[in-house]
């Protein structure tokens, strides 16, 4: 099996690295920090300290790579000072020569305002943060490797999610909280990345959980399963741009594809397992 390289070690590709290592895949990733790393690097992954925005770190990462890797290319665009910018064309030609297959987790967002997508809605970008992540995929499929890309839902989890907001006060709805959402856990992403690594499959697939619902409909979830009171409403235009999406994503012909069964089909089943 051709070793795996997860560029970014955070939230969910951490996760796929404790699956890839657990099947006896021989693993490395990166993260800004190797103390971030230090328990995947107790169970067996090969880490590597590296920073996007430090052109210094990428001939240090390409010199880490063994040839004929599979990348799970897991950074999103970056801010600073000048603003924003999309490292990705960059990094990958780099690491090209040494890169047998690549998979970019992107996002729903490139669907800029349709209501509802599926694997045959093509992006359709409206802002600079939509566009660059166009861009992102763009770099990923135009190279000489394999390349699949995936646009997961809302990502929650341990940590992450309605239920993690709440009770910070840092959720809010917006408006009547009408605006669908659909969203995917974090552990059937990572199930679903890892096999999509060991996979030659191509294209790209938006990911999703099986049950898209209002806003409202997983606040008052939320709100009820941790005993909070009503959940406030303000404009949309208060709120990121992250959370005035209003979009069904069907998910399932990448499930499908893979092979991948949800172990948390829906919020109802996937919140109360995050909590605590």
């Amino acid at each position: 099996m051709d070793p795996v390289f997860i560029l970014g070690c955070g939230y969910t590709g951490s996760r796929v690295a404790r699956l890839l290592l657990d099947q006896g895949i021989d693993v490395g990733g990166s993260a800004r920090t190797l103390k971030s790393l230090a328990p995947l690097k107790e169970r067996g992954l090969r880490p590597v300290a590296f920073d996007a925005t430090d052109p210094r770190d990428l001939s240090r990462l390409e010199a880490s790579l063994e040839p004929r890797t599979r990348l799970l290319y897991s950074i999103p665009s970056l801010t600073g000072a000048e603003g924003r910018w999309e490292p990705a064309r960059q990094i990958l030609e780099e690491l090209g020569p040494k890169l047998s297959r690549v998979v970019y987790l992107s996002t729903t967002g490139v669907y800029g305002s349709a209501a509802a997508v599926n694997e045959n809605t093509p992006p359709k970008p409206e802002t600079e943060r939509q566009e660059l992540r166009v861009q992102a995929e763009q770099a990923v499929l135009s190279g000489p490797w394999k390349s699949l890309i995936l646009r997961p839902a809302a990502i929650y989890g341990p940590g992450r999610g309605v239920q993690a907001a709440l009770p910070q006060g840092k959720y809010k709805l917006a408006g009547d909280g009408s605006n669908f959402v659909s969203r995917i856990h974090v552990d059937d992403l990572a199930s679903i990345l890892a096999a999509a690594l060991l996979s030659d499959l191509t294209g790209a697939y938006p990911v999703a959980d099986e049950e898209p619902c209002s806003s409202r409909e997983i606040a008052e979830f939320c709100a009820e399963l941790l005993q909070l009171g009503p959940v406030e409403s303000v404009t949309s235009d208060e709120l990121s741009e992250t959370r005035r999406s209003d979009r069904r994503v069907g998910g399932r012909a990448i499930r499908k594809l893979l092979g991948v069964t949800l172990q948390y089909p829906s919020y109802r089943q996937g919140v109360p397992a995050s909590i605590g």
